[in-house]
């Protein structure tokens, strides 16, 4: 369990994510890096779900960057393909929320690729309380990146499975 919060907003994109990987309900580590760049920095992504499954997945979407010369949108769906037809792959248990400068998706192992409503993108077990404190957030004067942090403390300060030892990548 985790949460992810991707927020676009003047001109920056921005993936945040806590630090807590728990099995159950013990804490196994609380300093976690579930969000990454890849492609060259060019997209930024954060997941939630197991580690090993969500490691296999990054490197995937950065293969198939490579071979779709960093188109997201193509990339986003050909990994959702392979995700959900692939005898192994579909066995993966994992959320993306992924980004560049001009698109934010949440692809999943049922072959869903979406682009969210507005510009904000909450995943995992504190997801929709980070989207909810994101939305309000997005009319204020903050950055994107400010907007991301207080949407995972406030998260954090809710669910048990996600704590506030924030990780941001932003492009």
């Amino acid at each position: 369990m985790t949460t992810i919060v991707l927020i676009r907003k003047n001109n920056e994109v921005v993936v945040a994510g806590d630090g807590q990987v728990s099995m159950g309900n013990t804490v196994i580590k609380s300093t976690a890096a579930k969000v990454r760049k890849i492609e060259k920095r060019k997209v930024v992504a954060g997941f939630a779900g197991s580690t090993a499954d969500a490691l296999t997945l990054f490197e995937r979407l950065e293969a198939k960057l490579e071979k779709h010369a960093g188109n997201l949108p193509r990339a986003a769906v050909e990994l959702a393909k392979d995700w959900r037809t692939d005898k192994y792959l579909r066995r993966l248990e994992a959320l993306m929320a992924i980004g560049d400068k001009e698109n934010s998706y949440i692809i999943s192992g049922t072959g869903d690729v979406l682009e969210p409503e507005g510009n904000v993108i909450g995943i995992g077990s504190g997801g929709n309380y980070a989207l909810a404190a994101a939305k309000v957030l997005m009319d204020t004067d903050l950055s994107a990146e400010d907007v991301a942090k207080k949407s995972i403390t406030v998260a954090s300060e809710i669910c048990v499975f996600t704590n506030n030892n924030i990780k941001i990548e932003k492009i």
